[in-house]
């Protein structure tokens, strides 16, 4: 690992933590003495989805976090949070263990995270992933979840 600073390649590990989706180090640069963290992810498995069409393509993480961005447009949810939103449900992804994902199974855990977050994400998402053709859909839902939130 280079040294941000000097750019120097001598540097060694004084801290590590790790937890389910990534590692943080701690380093020092043996030349300058500098010191900074660095993180390391787990490299994706190679993972496929397939749509309701049947067609099978290359899962794509910047479909879903711009699927996410426009349902949280104008919401107070901060940058941290929709990372770790990202982080969470690929997370879950490469749990289910499959070489190939249905699109429905993926849509089904970016909901469900959304709801956790933000209501009104949650019901931008599913508007668009459940192809809502009606007013009368969108209400429901929305009855739905108001229920669940007033039985909590």
């Amino acid at each position: 690992m280079r040294c941000t600073e000097c750019k120097k390649g001598d540097t060694k590990v004084i801290d590590s933590r790790d937890d389910e989706k990534t590692i943080r180090r701690r380093r020092e640069c043996l030349t300058c003495g500098y010191r900074f963290t660095t993180y390391e992810k787990i490299e994706l498995p190679a993972i496929r989805i397939e749509k309701r069409d049947g067609r099978i393509e290359n899962y794509d993480c910047g479909k879903i976090k711009s699927g996410i961005l426009r349902s949280l447009e104008k919401r107070p949810v901060d940058e941290i949070a929709i990372c770790n939103l990202i982080d969470d449900i690929e997370h879950e992804i490469i749990m289910l263990g499959k070489k190939v994902v249905p699109s429905v199974e993926v849509g089904e855990i970016v909901s469900e995270k959304l709801r956790k977050i933000d209501d009104v994400a949650y019901l931008r998402f599913i508007s668009v992933y459940k192809s809502f053709s009606s007013a009368k859909s969108f209400a429901s839902e929305a009855k739905k979840l108001v229920s669940k939130n007033t039985r909590k």
